[in-house]
């Protein structure tokens, strides 16, 4: 984690509030080692700009680390249906493999 690159991207937020990357980068620069802080910033993303997709994907492995395993299955789903209609193929393919491993680890418990 670079506190600078953090504060340098907090800044960035302050400056363009309607840019959903630089909070998603936040939500990046925290998701290893301040996992609470990361699950806050892609909630921000999921409720302010449900249609930026990158965000599916990251924020569906951190509720499954976080063993809150509906939430991570309703966001692989809303994120492959979104996949979808953006017509976006490589994304949703890697949603797609990251549903299967995460429903995988379901059967074997």
């Amino acid at each position: 984690m670079n506190n600078d690159r953090i504060q340098q991207l907090m800044e960035f937020v302050e400056e363009e509030p309607g840019n959903p990357f630089n909070v998603y980068a936040l939500a990046m620069e925290y998701v290893n080692r301040q996992p609470e802080q990361a699950r806050m910033y892609f909630d921000q993303l999921l409720n302010g700009h449900p249609d930026y997709l990158p965000t599916y994907y990251h924020a569906a492995a951190l509720y499954a680390e976080l063993d809150e395993r509906d939430k991570a299955a309703a966001l692989y789903d809303k994120g492959i249906a979104l996949a979808k209609m953006q017509n976006n193929l490589k994304t949703l393919q890697e949603l797609q493999r990251a549903q299967q491993a995460f429903e995988e680890e379901d059967d074997e418990w």
